[in-house]
């Protein structure tokens, strides 16, 4: 296919930001796809930290690391992704590559546990401050679930928000799919401010 689908164009972006050896944050680990795919861009000597606040997909995302040899470089942390701040080291902060989300719940999990837009907005503005000049965010939003369209629209606020001398900002969809298509989100910081 010509375009790519929402999550590999999230890879496409995210990949094109990540330096071997470099940072990655996996906001939001679910079952760990978006782990591995940062795991292997920042090699063996890089680091990705991960985040999810169920220990179902911590589980899942280590045995998809296990499966795949790339646990080495990777540090899951039990807590919600409003928290990443606190969970970087000193020489890591304002060093990241790449920061990716998927928003809404954990597939094939419990579907009432959801992200929520204000840990969700935390997160935004925390990740965006911890970007190295050139870094990325992504966000994939899923609206289907309860809360999911108050999730998207606070997140569309504040990428719209951004100053555009510090930020440049998408949004990327399918117009003509139905059923709650997901949306993607992708924030660069500015290397020239």
């Amino acid at each position: 296919m010509v375009i790519s689908s929402i999550l590999d164009y999230a890879h496409t972006l995210a990949g094109r930001a990540i330096d071997e050896g470099g940072l990655a944050v996996d906001a939001t680990v679910g079952n760990g796809h978006d782990t591995a795919f940062l795991a292997q861009a920042v090699g063996p000597s890089g680091t990705v930290v991960g985040f999810d606040v169920q220990e179902a997909a911590l589980t899942a995302a280590r045995r998809r690391l296990e499966a795949e040899g790339l646990e080495g470089t990777v540090r899951l942390v039990h807590a919600g992704h409003q928290t990443l701040v606190h969970e970087l080291g000193g020489t890591e902060r304002g060093e990241v590559d790449a920061i990716m989300f998927n928003l809404g719940y954990l597939p094939g999990g419990d579907h009432t546990v959801t992200t929520r837009p204000e840990t969700t907005r935390q997160a935004l503005e925390a990740g965006a401050k911890e970007l190295r000049h050139g870094g990325i965010l992504t966000v994939v939003v899923y609206t289907g679930h309860d809360g999911g369209e108050a999730e998207a629209r606070a997140v569309e606020a504040w990428v719209s928000a951004l100053p555009q001398n510090r930020f440049r900002a998408l949004s990327y969809q399918f117009s003509n799919w139905s059923n709650d298509p997901p949306r993607l989100f992708a924030v660069e910081k500015r290397g020239d401010t």
